[in-house]
């Protein structure tokens, strides 16, 4: 870590406070169920193959973390959705800011607004040490994804999707899905020993999902399901 870059971090550690607060208020009062597990995993959680738009020697790849990879999946099923799955993603592709908390402010630093095309860029801005820029790698009618860029705190990407229910044809799925290592030694305590950011990243992701209902006409169906899959990877 360099030291303009270690400069930054340790400065923005001392929003933690601020970040913790926003984090604890939201999860006081949250009423949609929660299913949240923690498990150890495999070889089956190693990410895809990276799509095209994840080139760049500013790509913080999982290879290029510290730690355990993460894989997480957030997901929440939409009963009375008046959109279909490519409507729902439109409208959340074109303004990310609807559907992220009140603490975590999406700015964009490249790219046309009102849409995600790969290449565009985000500085995603949130109170503490976990602001993070990310660059757009794949986007499609019902799906888009993130690379994460130098100065992340986490190291990999994360994707996006609208699809029908295999289930419930009648009703609409959200995932979020992520493959991840904390960018550096510092983002690794964070994540794995203080726990803090790992709080701060469920709380985000899991109100997307319930804002993603919402804007879809829906509610949550059995509320949001949350799985994290821990595997120990070289380096």
């Amino acid at each position: 870590m360099t030291g303009d870059r270690r400069s930054r971090r340790v400065s923005a550690v001392l929003r933690w406070p601020v970040g913790l607060a926003l984090v604890s208020w939201r999860y006081f009062w949250r009423t949609t169920p929660i299913h949240r597990s923690d498990v150890v995993g495999d070889l089956g959680d190693l990410p895809p193959a990276s799509p095209q738009g994840a080139e760049g020697d500013d790509v913080q790849r999982p290879s290029d973390g510290v730690g355990t990879l993460l894989h997480r999946r957030y997901s929440v099923r939409i009963r009375g959705s008046r959109l279909s799955p490519e409507e729902l993603m439109t409208r959340l592709a074109a303004d990310p800011d609807r559907w992220s908390p009140e603490f975590a402010v999406f700015r964009r630093t490249r790219g046309e607004p009102g849409g995600m095309a790969v290449g565009d860029e985000f500085l995603i801005r949130m109170p503490g040490p976990w602001d993070g820029p990310v660059r757009v790698a794949a986007a499609g009618p019902s799906a888009f994804s993130f690379v994460t860029l130098d100065g992340h705190l986490e190291a990999g990407r994360i994707e996006f999707r609208t699809r029908r229910d295999p289930d419930h044809p009648e009703m609409l799925r959200f995932d979020i899905e992520s493959w991840a290592r904390p960018g550096d030694r510092l983002s690794h305590v964070l994540y794995n020993t203080l726990r803090v950011a790992k709080e701060v990243q469920f709380n985000m992701w899991t109100h997307a999902c319930i804002r993603a209902a919402a804007i879809a006409g829906g509610r949550p169906d059995g509320g949001v399901t949350v799985r994290t899959r821990r595997f120990a990877t070289a380096g």
